[in-house]
């Protein structure tokens, strides 16, 4: 008995990875397995969020224990090389964490948000946004970010619309593809690539009602066709990770959902990356009533194939004890681990557990510093994140010789600027509509007159809400004289200007996680300031910073011209008053619809054929519709206006009809009409005129971005093939059908050219 007990308080000898398997990933991760402990196995699925959950002295002592996989939230080197010292120097096993964080839409420099990038439709230039935004990311010692956001998104009272690209399959994939090709840069074993985790899988954006966290129940086939593709497209493009998401799917929490994570995720596409749970889903699962308790939850969660526990609370806590008591299976703990431990050997950590931690010497003094930032890079993308909405008598561009009133809760907001999510951007450094507009103004002859007009609300409990839910400062500054002293001043301000631009919409908290919202329209404070404004007779140019979809119908018959920036990031401010002097042409597209009212929601473009449907121009009773005001969306999905015009020719097609396999070719000739060089998008869109299920109205399937001088023509060619047919049946079959096709080429997703072909 003596030997036993001296045998079991005996310290493990010190292990570490056989550098001679280091070659091999299967042989080498094979070996750590072997040697490792229960305890040291759980730790390594614990990812902890480095902050007041654990402090840091603390933490360091779980590293040292094993017990600590990844961390999240620290962007500091400094601080994370005790840690990854603790790891590899002080723990048995010898294995590094990893250090996560939310890149979205930028690092240090922040880009327009989410529904911003997708409104460029600018593939490659997406790619470089979240290169630039890896390279910043990697510099401050991050190996993984938790992105990008690909949830479909067709109800814009959902709070993190603002994070996704809207509401369409195809170009929702397109970016999701994009975004992971700039993150991982080939590998995300490069010392300035870092891991993309796709995020929220699956079907976040379809949450009932519009109110986050919850319930989802959808058709299997609307869920094929609809709204996984994105989460496939980012996985197909080389995405290492995949964050789980907070919602049920038709009655199963994804956290514990073995068909999601293991039948879909793993066996029908082949993803053999690392999953994690979000923020304290696994917990919740007793809250969603699923488990009973802490070691269900831990159960459900292991069983389902969630590898790591974001913000652990249970895995450290019961999985040893389940496992050794035989309710949990050593093999399902064993294939969790594999997966942590191949997504640090694909990181390069197990090569170099200081690849992007670097040396103390090499640190930056100042890690804020502004010479970190990629201002032109931020300012380009920007502007050709902007979508103009309206432009009556050209208004726009306005004359750099005119005297302007800047009016407006958001014409000097910093921080709602950068948008929500916005890693590591100084609010200090981000530059306003007022700065970026009396930058372009310096030495033009112009004035800009300014008054702030109102507050973004006036409502105390929204205030309270905003500024509670974004705890690191106060999100909303109150000024605190009355509404009415507000609007005087500025319509003082108005009748001095020639013209009036009003910078109006959301403080960023509005479009955040957790800030559904039950209406669309512009808070009360703010519409009774645009009416004194419009009372003055001066011309009305409406600047609209906001993360979702607004209803805009006043807007749109009173203001002469409204200019949709969603929220730029760190040179927004420069960017806008570019397309508003005329420096820079708009090209931006609507990546999602915008409703006539919230009633209306959703109002995505691509939604199913009726028995009875509404049809323009031939009112009437029993066809589907609303009977107190318009059909269809205020701005459809893919609208924008430039400068200059843009006319279609005739669409023709190749062949009346397509074989099996093969193509044929759509061509159109887009021509710049006006008097100057502009971009726009030339879009695709098929409809299938009879299947075996009911179809979309129409679907996009391809689009280009076109660069045309005044005068300038271009044909533009699409390749329709068999794939570009296909679709998810009533049986999960992915084939296309035999019929009739209608194809539709248009600068929107409405105003559109047609012609027929046939698929023998």
């Amino acid at each position: 008995m003596a030997l036993v007990a001296s045998t079991l308080v005996t310290p493990l000898a010190f292990a570490q990875p056989n550098p001679s398997l280091l070659s091999n990933k299967k042989a080498f991760i094979a070996d750590l397995l072997r040697q490792m402990t229960l305890e040291e196995k759980v730790g390594q699925l614990r990812l902890i969020s480095i902050g007041p959950e654990m402090p840091a002295a603390e933490l360091a002592r779980e590293v040292a224990a094993g017990k600590v996989g990844g961390t999240f939230n620290s962007v500091n080197r400094k601080e994370q090389r005790p840690l990854q010292e603790a790891a590899v120097k002080q723990s048995r096993m010898r294995i590094p964490i990893f250090f996560a964080y939310d890149v979205v839409h930028g690092h240090r420099t922040s880009f327009p948000i989410g529904l911003g990038l997708a409104s460029s439709w600018d593939m490659e230039a997406v790619r470089k946004v979240a290169r630039v935004a890896a390279v910043e990311a990697s510099a401050d010692g991050i190996d993984i970010t938790w992105s990008p956001t690909v949830d479909i998104a067709r109800d814009p009272r959902w709070g993190r619309t603002s994070e996704g690209f809207g509401e369409d399959p195809y170009l929702v994939s397109q970016l999701a593809r994009s975004m992971v090709q700039g993150f991982q840069n080939g590998s995300p074993a490069k010392a300035d690539s870092i891991m993309s985790s796709v995020k929220h899988f699956a079907l976040y954006g379809a949450v009932e009602g519009g109110r986050d966290y919850n319930v989802v129940d959808m058709s299997p086939m609307r869920m094929y066709n609809d709204y996984l593709p994105p989460y496939k497209a980012a996985i197909d493009a080389g995405a290492g990770a995949v964050m789980i998401a907070l919602n049920t799917v038709n009655g199963v929490p994804a956290a514990a959902n073995k068909w999601l994570l293991q039948d879909l995720l793993r066996k029908q596409w082949g993803f053999n990356g690392l999953t994690a749970s979000d923020h304290g889903a696994i917990i919740e699962l007793t809250r969603h009533g699923v488990a009973s308790n802490e070691e269900e939850a831990a159960k459900l969660a292991i069983e389902a194939g969630v590898d790591m526990s974001m913000a652990d609370q249970v895995y450290g806590k019961v999985l040893p004890q389940l496992v050794r008591s035989g309710k949990v299976k050593q093999s399902d703990v064993d294939n969790a681990v594999r997966e942590v431990l191949g997504a640090k050997y694909d990181m390069g950590l197990f090569h170099d557990p200081f690849l992007r931690i670097g040396k103390a010497e090499d640190d930056p003094a100042d890690p804020k510093a502004d010479s970190r930032l990629h201002r032109p890079q931020a300012r380009e993308m920007a502007r050709r994140s902007l979508v103009l909405l309206e432009n009556k008598s050209r208004t726009l561009p306005l004359k750099k010789s005119a005297t302007v009133a800047l009016v407006g809760p958001l014409a000097d907001a910093q921080v709602d600027m950068m948008g929500v999510w916005s890693g590591q951007a100084v609010t200090a450094q981000t530059v306003t509509l007022r700065t970026g507009m009396a930058n372009a103004l310096q030495g033009q002859g112009g004035k800009l007159l300014y008054a702030r007009g109102a507050n973004v609300t006036n409502d105390p409990a929204l205030v309270e809400y905003l500024n509670f839910l974004n705890w690191d400062a106060p999100e909303v500054t109150q000024d605190r004289r009355s509404p009415q002293a507000m609007i005087d001043e500025a319509v003082a301000t108005a009748k001095q200007a020639d013209v009036v631009v009003a910078a109006v919409g959301e403080a960023r908290g509005m479009s955040h996680e957790s800030s559904s919202r039950t209406r669309l329209d512009l808070p009360e404070s703010q519409q009774a300031l645009l009416k004194a404004l419009k009372a003055t007779g001066k011309p009305l140019v409406l600047v609209l910073l906001n993360g979702r979809p607004l209803t805009l119908n006043w807007e749109r018959e009173n203001a002469d011209a409204i200019l949709e920036t969603w929220f730029a990031g760190t040179e927004g401010g420069n960017a806008i008053a570019d397309v508003l002097y005329g420096d820079a042409n708009p090209s931006g597209k609507l990546p999602i619809s915008l409703p006539r009212s919230v009633g209306q929601v959703p109002t995505y473009y691509n939604h199913p054929r009726l028995g009875r449907p509404f049809t323009p121009g031939k009112p009437g009773n029993y066809t589907s519709q609303y009977f107190d005001e318009p059909q269809g969306a205020l701005y459809p999905f893919g609208y924008g206006l430039s400068y200059t015009d843009f006319a279609l020719g005739d669409l023709t097609l190749s062949s009346p009809s397509m074989q099996r396999g093969g193509k044929v070719e759509a061509s159109v000739t887009v021509t710049n009409t006006g008097d100057r060089a502009g971009e726009t998008v030339v879009q695709l869109y098929i409809q299938d005129l009879a299947a075996s299920v009911v179809r979309p109205v129409k679907e996009l399937k391809d689009f280009q971005k076109v660069m045309l001088q005044p005068g300038e023509k271009k044909t533009v060619r699409f390749d329709v093939t068999e794939d570009k047919l296909k679709f998810y049946n009533a049986k999960l079959e992915y084939a296309a059908e035999a019929g009739k096709f209608n194809v539709q080429v248009g600068l929107d997703s409405q105003a559109v050219k047609e012609a027929s072909f046939e698929l023998r």
